[in-house]
């Protein structure tokens, strides 16, 4: 098999906090995408208010020739109502992921939802019209004796769910998820994990269990890594962005990198670039290739606004038309948009590495 040839094409800024609005004081950034009944494609955007408290505010795109250049505010769809949402002296509803689930016939969105005492915990909802959303709660790891430990102790972020049916490590048909365990540095780690840093992982949701009762969506399973950190680009840790999709070569997964400077001021700076990963059409916790430089890294003036972060962080991917589009936030304050391309091999294009498998994946540790 030849290398993947993707990459994004920077298109520009198309949202900005308003400052007249309260509920943006901090930002509008880390959104979402997906159509409404009528055709109209949407962002879910992530507002946040004075005092780093975050909702979902609903915004019409705005195409010109087919080509995202803008946002018409809606309404905010989402607010950390819930407990697990809020408390603490804050809240938030973070960092949507939003995938349109056929065999469901509805959206389903991620999100991570930050409680206070409880800390980063990764929540779902459902919609069919992505307009109306109806929580299904916080999701649950079911322990895994090979692990030696449970998942659920841990924070996790980085939800995002396989736009289709997949084959779990136990051959059943299942909703597969990737997501981020965050390790605690004073907690013994998992069997079988040896490197600390934040990494990629996926769980399953046996499909029979969800037609049964789609709560079960939030009961996951079989618990295996998928990538760790490798590059430079991410050398400190990295998550998933948009939910995956299918290409010819398998799944094209858009993910983030964190990578930590040293530049003399107080503290280091923090880098988020985008990077890109290729997965086995059939065995989704197999990574065949993935980029050793970014796809997209902050380079703009907005990009590198932050004084301790530079950010481009991808959360979301749509084709719209005949084109793919990536969304992401921009310093935890705008949004930005950039065109999916086929590159032409020149010196500019990321390189795409073949991977190793992850060990603790081929030696049936977390199986």
């Amino acid at each position: 098999m030849t290398a993947p040839t993707y990459r994004f094409r920077r298109i520009g800024t198309i949202m900005s906090p308003d400052p007249d609005d309260p509920m943006e004081f901090w930002g509008a950034f880390n959104p979402t995408v997906g159509r409404t009944p009528d055709g109209r494609w949407h962002l879910l955007a992530r507002v946040t208010a004075e005092g780093n408290v975050s909702r979902l505010r609903m915004v019409e795109l705005v195409l010109d020739d087919g080509v995202p250049a803008g946002v018409r505010r809606g309404d905010v769809v989402m607010a950390p109502d819930e407990p697990w949402e809020r408390g603490g002296g804050r809240g938030g509803i973070e960092d949507p992921r939003a995938t349109w689930m056929e065999t469901l016939g509805m959206y389903v969105l991620s999100y991570t939802a930050q409680g206070g005492a409880y800390g980063a915990r990764p929540a779902l909802a459902v919609s069919d019209d992505f307009r109306t959303w109806r929580r299904l709660g916080p999701l649950h790891f079911a322990y895994q004796p090979a692990l030696e430990h449970d998942m659920n102790v841990f924070p996790n972020k980085d939800v995002v769910l396989f736009p289709e049916v997949v084959r779990a490590p136990d051959g059943r048909p299942s909703y597969a998820f990737l997501h981020r365990p965050m390790w605690d540095p004073h907690m013994d780690l998992p069997a079988g994990v040896t490197d600390p840093r934040h990494s990629i992982w996926v769980s399953f949701a046996p499909v029979d269990a969800v037609t049964a009762d789609l709560a079960a969506l939030t009961l996951l399973g079989q618990h295996r890594p998928v990538a760790e950190p490798c590059y430079p680009y991410e050398s400190t840790k990295i998550g998933a962005g948009p939910p995956p999709i299918r290409v010819p070569e398998g799944w094209l997964l858009v993910h983030h990198g964190v990578s930590e400077h040293h530049d003399g001021g107080r503290v280091p700076r923090l880098d988020y670039a985008a990077g890109a990963m290729l997965l086995d059409a059939d065995d989704v916790a197999r990574v065949l290739y993935r980029t050793a430089s970014p796809v997209l890294a902050p380079e703009t003036t907005e990009e590198t606004a932050g004084i301790d972060r530079h950010i481009v962080f991808p959360s979301g991917l749509a084709c719209i038309g005949e084109v793919g589009y990536l969304f992401y936030g921009v310093s935890d304050r705008y949004i930005g948009v950039a065109r999916l391309e086929r590159g032409d091999g020149g010196s500019a294009d990321p390189v795409w590495q073949p991977v190793e498998p992850v060990s603790s994946q081929s030696d049936g540790r977390a199986a």
